[in-house]
């Protein structure tokens, strides 16, 4: 097999497992603690929007619909957790697979919290790092949250991955 196609079959893996794990994550944050999930259905409307050549919002809820907003917003989370999977293996190499270390998947997980802060959340009318919500600190927090799960996510996700010993 080749090294691109193989780097990107393990980045598919790994990228998937950490973000199923981040969605465990967010799953028992809501059933336990009763603190709301990111909703992906917003997160389409945003994405679908892109093409339209509207990037930023006012108030995501406020824009139009978009067909099939839900499944453009969940498909646009798991390739997004692809790719930064993607960058972390382009970056430590395909051998970290063979053996994982928590640090550099926790590194991504915390680094890749710049996306929403930067990118999404001004996007979808939150301002930068959540500025422009009722409660900006707590945003900011449940999403470094949600990252640093997804850092545990390619950490767990590398190691059965190692295990099966298949890469």
């Amino acid at each position: 097999m080749g090294s691109n196609l193989e780097l990107f079959l393990v980045a598919v893996v790994v990228g998937s497992g950490a973000t199923v794990i981040m969605d465990i994550w967010a799953l028992l944050m809501s059933r336990l603690f009763d603190i709301p999930s990111l909703n992906y259905r917003m997160v389409g409307r945003w994405v679908g929007h892109i093409p339209r050549g509207k990037f930023v919002h006012g108030n995501i809820a406020d824009a139009s619909p978009i067909s099939g907003e839900r499944v453009i917003g969940w498909a646009a989370h798991y390739a997004i957790g692809i790719a930064f999977a993607w960058a972390l293996l382009m970056i430590v190499g395909l051998e970290w697979i063979d053996e994982p270390t928590a640090l550099p998947a926790l590194l991504t997980g915390i680094v890749t919290s710049a996306a929403p802060f930067l990118i999404m959340q001004p996007g979808m009318g939150a301002g930068i790092a959540a500025s422009k919500t009722p409660a900006p600190t707590t945003a900011r927090l449940r999403s470094l949250m949600a990252h640093v799960s997804y850092g545990v996510g390619l950490y767990l996700t590398a190691v059965g991955l190692s295990a099966l010993e298949i890469v």
